[in-house]
């Protein structure tokens, strides 16, 4: 079992590790999906691969560069015994 298992695995993650990166094309001759509810327009194959603010949020806030105190936050409470 021991043996099988130690032969099985490593062909395993290797097959795992050689999936190809290429750039996602809609299958020729297939149609793509319909429009959104209530969309009057049909999104183009690159408008629905891009992802959306919600997926890919912009940073909002800067990096602290040094230390600073901390203000007090009066819902710091300690735990309740």
């Amino acid at each position: 079992m021991n043996r099988r298992l130690l032969i099985i695995v490593p062909f395993v993650l290797l097959a795992a590790a050689c999936a190809q990166k290429k750039e996602l094309k809609p299958v020729a001759g297939e149609p793509l999906p319909p429009a959104p509810y209530g969309s009057d327009h049909q999104p183009s194959a690159a408008e629905l691969i891009k992802p959306t603010p919600q997926a890919q949020p912009q940073r909002s806030v800067e990096l602290r560069t040094r230390s600073e105190p901390r203000e007090d936050d009066p819902f710091d409470l300690p735990p309740e015994g």
